[in-house]
């Protein structure tokens, strides 16, 4: 799982990053939370625009009641199931989430601290992701990031990771085939070029509320 990331440099870095064309302020925080706000680049009439939404996906189980709420999911554990497919196959539900690093908890269990794990020699890099204008519910534009099994870099603190983009295959993800994004799915990200920087921050659950129904979106 990830529960933790972070998007340090700011709009106009990632516009410029992204090939964004018309950045705006962002109201995105820096670290990113399950529920809170966060910043994805997504293509709308063959442009490639930026957008906040809540990172956290609404999901109805067949075992919950007919009242109940759905459940918030920020992670994608598998594109070839249930609501994800149905997401991941048309290209325009496909997104970037820009990143500066994601944390993962380490340590014994009630002093557990933040191990921060980025791409060498990328400032700002992309998280596969699946967006959603959700109607249904209320909870209006949200977004999830695809997992992967770890690889051996990571494996000592984590068994899962997300699915990592380098600026050569962002078009890729966009545009592939539905089996291209499966296949990304898939493949282990090479273990040379994560970095690893382990701190003595606590590792504290953070969880922030869902969207008020039909919250406005905000455009960059």
């Amino acid at each position: 799982m990830c529960n933790l990331y972070t998007e340090r440099l700011g709009p106009d870095a990632v516009a410029a990053h992204f090939n964004v064309r018309n950045p705006l302020a962002s109201n995105a925080g820096a670290e990113v939370f399950p529920g809170g706000t966060g910043m994805v680049v997504r293509e709308e009439g063959g442009e490639r625009i930026m957008q906040s939404m809540t990172w956290d996906f609404p999901v109805r189980l067949k075992t919950m009641a007919p009242t109940a709420k759905p459940k918030a999911v920020n992670n994608i554990a598998d594109l070839e199931k249930g609501m994800w497919k149905r997401h991941a196959v048309n290209p325009r539900g496909r997104c970037l989430i820009p990143l500066t690093g994601f944390a993962e908890a380490e340590g014994p269990k009630g002093s557990m601290t933040r191990t921060w794990f980025n791409v060498k020699g990328q400032p700002i890099f992309a998280w596969a992701g699946l967006w959603t204008d959700d109607h249904q519910y209320g909870w209006g534009p949200v977004y999830s990031g695809a997992m992967t099994e770890c690889n051996e870099a990571i494996r000592p603190i984590h068994s899962r990771m997300p699915v990592l983009l380098v600026p050569e295959e962002y078009d890729h993800w966009l545009h592939g085939s539905f089996e291209d994004t499966v296949a990304f799915q898939k493949r282990c990200f090479p273990d040379d070029l994560i970095e690893i920087t382990r701190t003595d921050e606590l590792w504290v659950k953070k969880k922030m509320p869902k969207p008020a129904p039909d919250a406005p979106a905000t455009l960059f």
